[in-house]
């Protein structure tokens, strides 16, 4: 991988991005002598046309010029010529390169960077007399129609430079299979119109315009499309760089890319190298002795052939480029419609600079491998997303298949994204939604030490939940997995007690909760709105880790929500800023009450204990929360520090319901049952540690004075204990609630 810096700036072409525009269709006066001139030059090469392209003589050359005579006057005179399609690139945070896309190779460079011995063996193997014509050469297609009528082949082409330019552009500009097809006949009405707009080029362009033209449209063969990107692959030079025996080759290929190509006929392309060669010695751009120095070096000791990549699928980081493409071919910003965006990614010639951080991703990488392997028996997978808070940058998305369609640990989908961008339709999140609820506490004016009895078991009756109508569906029970008792939030969240949540999301209001869970970007990862249900809480949802992840994102940015991107900007290969990323935000909770969430959820991680996240501590402020759904299906862990956040998932993607995590053994471990505190944790704390910097950042929660009760830790009202002792200097640093 190296880093992009651009290293010239693109002229504007005329003829390249812009409309090259002749003489009206129906001229008059001074324009409409010049267009009997330019007839009557076309009808007196019309028959000359049919025997240099070796087409049937269907008569005489006066049916030639009868259908010239028909056909010149109708064509148009103007060539809508289209940007030439070009590489783009995509890059890391720090302009490293990580992808090359392009359905062309092609990166188009000025003349001025285009070695003069490659412009001078083109213009005397293609057209000796480019700078004395007006763009259809009179004299050159006499002396075709006489070669080739002589050979009865064809030995000698009547076309131009100019009007080989135009042909390719014609062929550029072609966008289905047929009109590229239509645009490679090789017929009389074809060239006709050939003849036409190089006649209107020359009036329009410098003869120098015209080659930088040619020789970047210009097919080279093995998939190289202008001379830049051909001299790279076959020499792996520049075009300004390249040796007299390699100019030679290139503009030998033209004529015929696929038979002389040096990487797969030396011998025929070293015999065309070498009529090349003796061609500029004729015209008087080399003298013979360079000529016979340049054909005794063997077409062989100048090769020095690349293959450059293409696509995400050749990406050190595939998953991460194909959810940019997806992004962008989502995003209307990018064009109006799906082909023009994803035209911008393959033939714009642009730098996407994306968001990923290496060393954020390689250690999300390095996270989840160590813990589900690749390859795995057990077939499990893992998958973990990093986002920025207050950028809302997607930092990483890892996971523990590889990309590809066949073998064992291969996929082509993205685990950690939504189905619309290349993911999932999202997986149940279990335990982690249970923040919203919390949220949703705050923003009713719950307090923290308010304690609610949660049996073992309970059932919920038929009710409205807080969004204004009854449900339609029976009694809800529900069963905690971890304790019983009297909990407050402190001690409800630390061990994750399934029935206090249910409650405290019933006294909230379920629809207040899942409001929030939406205003912080949650949605399931089909694309559709979250549904209402009492198991909201409890992670009945399905969605995806990049989804919670900036969601958790929200918490850690005190309230404010920015939607996960992972497009930063958008610019030319010169540097021109085309696009950058949406700045938007949201105000999804209040400061008070992202900071009051905050406050309970450094519990998980830092509290005294037991506790579900107790394995998770980074020796640095940290919130978070486990998940477990109902059979450990899924297993998730989610959280972050003022600087990342992230969210991580475990579970089969064949079925997690079909293939549970119960009694497998993963990574070399047994698991009677896997839950959120067992994989995804660890992968959490390892990603977290390797992406985070050495500065560790605090959590700056707001205090409200008005609290007069501390956290009652330590005891549960029956007097039962649950292992939550009071410290007075953390509750003191956390608690937003705290009176100062």
């Amino acid at each position: 991988m190296d880093s992009i810096a651009p290293k010239w700036s693109i002229t504007k072409l005329s003829g390249l991005p812009f409309r090259l525009m002749g003489v009206p269709s129906s001229p008059a006066g001074p324009n409409r002598a010049r267009s009997v001139r330019e007839f009557l030059l076309i009808s007196a090469l019309a028959g000359a046309i049919v025997a240099a392209m070796a087409l049937p003589f269907v008569g005489t050359a006066a049916f030639a010029t009868r259908q010239a005579t028909m056909t010149f006057d109708s064509l148009p005179r103007e060539l809508q010529a289209q940007p030439l399609p070009q590489r783009s690139y995509i890059t890391a945070n720090d302009g490293t390169r990580i992808a090359t896309l392009y359905t062309e190779n092609r990166v188009v460079v000025p003349l001025d960077q285009i070695s003069p011995m490659i412009q001078q063996a083109a213009i005397a193997t293609e057209d000796a007399r480019f700078y004395e014509h007006n763009g259809v050469d009179l004299k050159g297609a006499g002396r075709a129609l006489v070669a080739n009528s002589q050979a009865g082949d064809v030995q000698q082409g009547s076309s131009t430079i100019t009007m080989q330019y135009v042909r390719n552009q014609l062929i550029t500009n072609a966008k289905t299979k047929e009109q590229i097809e239509d645009a490679r006949v090789r017929t009389i009405g074809r060239k006709l119109q050939e003849m036409r707009y190089a006649l209107a080029i020359e009036k329009e362009m410098t003869k120098e315009q015209i080659l930088e033209g040619y020789l970047n449209v210009s097919y080279f063969g093995a998939g190289a499309y202008g001379v830049e990107a051909a001299a790279k692959r076959y020499f792996d030079v520049s075009a300004s760089q390249v040796s007299l025996p390699q100019a030679a080759t290139l503009a030998g290929l033209v004529q015929q890319p696929v038979g002389y190509d040096p990487t797969q006929n030396p011998k025929l392309a070293q015999v065309r190298r070498n009529v090349v060669l003796d061609r500029m010695a004729l015209q008087g751009f080399i003298t013979p002795a360079e000529a016979e120095k340049a054909k005794a070096v063997p077409i062989a000791k100048t090769l020095r052939p690349t293959q450059l990549q293409n696509g995400c699928a050749q990406s050190k980081y595939p998953f991460y480029c194909d959810f940019i493409i997806n992004q962008i071919k989502n995003d209307e910003k990018y064009g109006a419609t799906v082909t023009e965006r994803e035209d911008l990614v393959k033939r714009g010639g642009f730098v996407i600079k994306s968001a990923l951080d290496i060393k954020a991703q390689d250690a999300a990488q390095r996270a989840v491998d160590s813990r589900v392997p690749p390859k795995d028996p057990s077939k499990k997978a893992a998958a973990i997303a990093m986002v920025e808070p207050g950028t809302g940058d997607i930092l990483a998305m890892a996971q523990n298949r590889r990309w590809g369609t066949k073998g064992v640990g291969v996929t082509t989908y993205n685990y950690a994204a939504d189905a619309a961008d290349g993911g999932t339709i999202g997986m149940q999140a279990g335990s982690v939604f249970k923040a919203f609820t919390l949220a949703a506490a705050f923003e009713k004016g719950i307090s923290p030490t308010e304690y609610i009895s949660s049996p073992q078991r309970r059932t919920f009756a038929p009710g409205d939940w807080g969004c204004g109508e009854k449900f339609n569906q029976p009694s809800y029970t529900v069963n905690n997995s971890t304790g019983s008792g009297t909990f407050n939030m402190w001690s409800g969240t630390a061990m994750s007690v399934n029935t206090y949540f249910v409650e405290l999301q019933r006294r909230a209001g379920l629809c207040r909760t899942v409001d929030i869970a939406e205003r912080m970007g949650v949605k399931l990862g089909s694309g559709k709105p979250l549904l209402r249900y009492p198991s909201f809480t409890l992670g009945s949802m399905e969605v995806s880790p990049l989804s919670v992840a900036g969601a958790y994102a929200a918490f850690a940015n005190h309230g404010v929500h920015r939607k996960p991107h992972a497009v930063s900007a958008v610019s030319s290969l010169e540097g021109q800023m085309l696009y950058t990323k949406d700045g938007a935000c949201r105000k999804a909770v209040s400061r008070e009450v992202a900071d009051a969430t905050t406050a309970i959820l450094t519990g998980v991680i830092d509290g005294s204990g037991s506790r579900t996240g107790q394995a998770m501590t980074l020796g640095r402020d940290a919130a978070g929360k486990t998940g477990t759904t109902d059979s450990n299906a899924a297993v998730w862990f989610a959280g972050y520090t003022p600087d990342i956040a992230a969210a991580v998932w475990a579970g089969d993607p064949r079925g997690g319901f079909k293939y549970p995590m119960q009694n497998v053994t993963i990574g070399g471990n047994y698991y009677s049952k896997v839950h959120g505190s067992s994989i995804p944790g660890p992968i959490w704390r390892s990603a977290m540690q390797g992406a985070l910097g050495g500065n560790a950042e605090s959590f700056d929660l707001e205090a409200k004075n008005g609290l007069q009760q501390a956290r009652r830790g330590g005891y549960n009202r029956n007097g039962s204990s649950n292992g939550y002792g009071y410290n007075s200097d953390r509750y003191q640093r956390y608690n937003p609630y705290y009176n100062r």
